[in-house]
């Protein structure tokens, strides 16, 4: 089963380019389009622009389940993410994106091909929309996403770990809430009075500040702070058992707005964005980061539904 879901989330069964209901999909973008033409990249945006289209067109048909339709727009926000990551930019995937849509609108609700093609996407996804968890590698760590909640324990619905230095954290969704949490642990029993989480403004810049010499150093690849958004905790208590990092028997859970989700979600998958904690000191604050790799959040957030 695992290795079926994975070749389904790496090509969908739209891509092949022969018989009725693929067609209908439109010549696939043009490598041309794009700065650096590499078959991952053609893969990807194919992917991308078939799973956006069909999306769309669920939206304005209701051509699948919920469970069905949740499925293909995880995939679809993971194939947006292997789409940046293969080199296209921001103003080229949202070209992308608006293609596919303006060829779903245009699209008859009752017509064959479109029937055809959703009888495919409903195929190629309905074992994949009953899997109860999904694990999402980044280049540098990894997003776990659990459907199963418990109604009385609360459980990390979509999670990613993080050390820094002696420190260390649990980042993500978290209860049936899916409320956004930073989980930490401090080595030397200090306790930070607030949380904050800084993450590039969309809305602010064109791009992301990627520092190709950076490597794996998620440092390397978050903004500079006059164009950022800072959200600050809300709220700031004992952390339960089951949130804590593995081995940890005591810790603090920060609780932030749920925009922070949002705002994530909008972000590259290769940036970063930082938890900053403040500790009082004598005269001024003093501050420990972590870093979270952006990744496939969005997609992992997709999954939950």
């Amino acid at each position: 089963m695992a290795a079926c879901i994975g070749s389904l989330l790496q090509r969908s069964p739209l891509s092949r380019r022969n018989g009725r209901g693929t067609r209908w999909l439109g010549a696939v973008i043009g490598l041309t389009a794009f700065a650096t033409p590499t078959a991952l990249l053609a893969n990807a945006a194919d992917q991308l622009y078939e799973r956006t289209l069909m999306v769309a067109a669920d939206d304005r048909c209701h051509l699948f389940s919920p469970t069905i339709s949740a499925a293909l727009d995880a995939s679809r926000a993971q194939a947006r993410g292997a789409t940046l990551r293969s080199g296209a930019s921001q103003q080229q995937v949202t070209a992308l994106e608006q293609r596919a849509r303006a060829k779903a609108a245009g699209a008859g609700c009752n017509s064959k091909d479109l029937t055809l093609a959703a009888s495919r996407v409903r195929k190629a996804f309905e074992g994949y929309s009953q899997l109860l968890s999904m694990t999402y590698p980044g280049d540098v760590s990894s997003w776990k996403a659990e459907r199963s909640v418990s109604a009385t324990i609360p459980v990390w619905r979509l999670s990613q770990p993080s050390s820094f230095g002696a420190d260390r954290l649990m980042f993500g969704l978290a209860g049936r809430a899916k409320a956004v949490l930073a989980v930490s642990t401090f080595e030397n029993g200090q306790r930070p009075y607030v949380a904050r989480i800084i993450l590039r403004d969309t809305k602010r810049t064109l791009g992301p500040y990627l520092d190709a010499r950076s490597g794996k150093n998620l440092s390397g690849k978050i903004p500079p702070r006059n164009a950022s958004l800072v959200f600050t905790a809300e709220r700031r208590e004992e952390a339960p058992l089951t949130l804590l990092p593995t081995g940890a028997k005591t810790g603090l859970a920060f609780r932030f707005p749920d925009a922070v989700a949002e705002a994530m979600s909008q972000l590259d998958p290769r940036e970063a964005v930082t938890v900053e904690f403040a500790f009082a000191g004598r005269g001024e604050e003093t501050t420990r980061k972590a870093y979270i790799e952006v990744g496939d959040f969005a997609a992992g957030r997709a999954f939950l539904r």
